[in-house]
């Protein structure tokens, strides 16, 4: 009596979601005050976890983004409206060294203010997080939820890092300063949450 051949079976390779963008939505460049902000899209095409380093004199990466209490946010606009942007990415919530940052950038809220910056925390949290931040330590900023990254990737904070031996994905405590025309000001990675404010402020001659 023959043995049975099994049978093979086909197994049809995994859906990959298409990232790159279509040629009709490639609109690459967007303007606040001239064609010089990068548009979102174009970098929601390539989330691999290589990272960017974003420096001084570079355009900022464009990005709509979703605040705390759901309403969305694009910088063009904001940058159109005259105001300058302070985007700052932290790791974690309620934790000791993001909110010593936090709320230094609570305290001195009103010379940034004053100075026409509009100042925006972002970390991976979720809306319901943020809101508790917010409350407990009356946070008159606002801040940004990037629960999937994509604006940490924009940005080049979402690093590879090392503990005890392992290596892994995390955010690069970082702070980034966008003039009106869309150009970087000032763009600092791992920076310290103590004394980081300070530095800013001396640096840009805010009192």
């Amino acid at each position: 009596m023959n043995a049975k051949i099994p049978k093979i079976r086909k197994i049809a390779p995994p859906k990959v979601p298409n990232l790159l963008i279509s040629p009709s939505d490639d609109s690459s460049f967007l303007n606040a005050s001239s064609e010089s902000i990068l548009h979102a899209s174009v970098l929601r095409g390539n989330v691999s976890d290589d990272w960017v380093t974003l420096e001084v004199g570079e355009v900022a990466p464009n990005f709509e983004a979703v605040l705390t209490d759901g309403t969305t946010i694009n910088l063009s606009e904001i940058l159109a409206d005259g105001k300058k942007v302070i985007l700052y990415f932290y790791p974690k919530d309620s934790t000791p060294g993001c909110t010593t940052q936090a709320c230094d950038f609570r305290d001195n809220f009103s010379a940034f203010q004053d100075e026409g910056f509009r100042v925006f925390g972002v970390s991976k949290d979720s809306a319901k997080s943020h809101e508790k931040f917010i409350d407990k330590y009356e946070l008159p900023f606002e801040l940004i939820v990037d629960s999937d990254v994509i604006l940490h990737r924009q940005y080049g904070v979402w690093r590879e890092k090392m503990n005890y031996g392992k290596t892994y994905f995390g955010v690069s405590r970082s702070s980034f300063v966008i003039d009106t025309d869309g150009t970087l000001l000032y763009a600092k990675y791992n920076v310290r949450a103590k004394g980081h404010i300070a530095r800013l402020m001396s640096q840009f001659d805010i009192e």
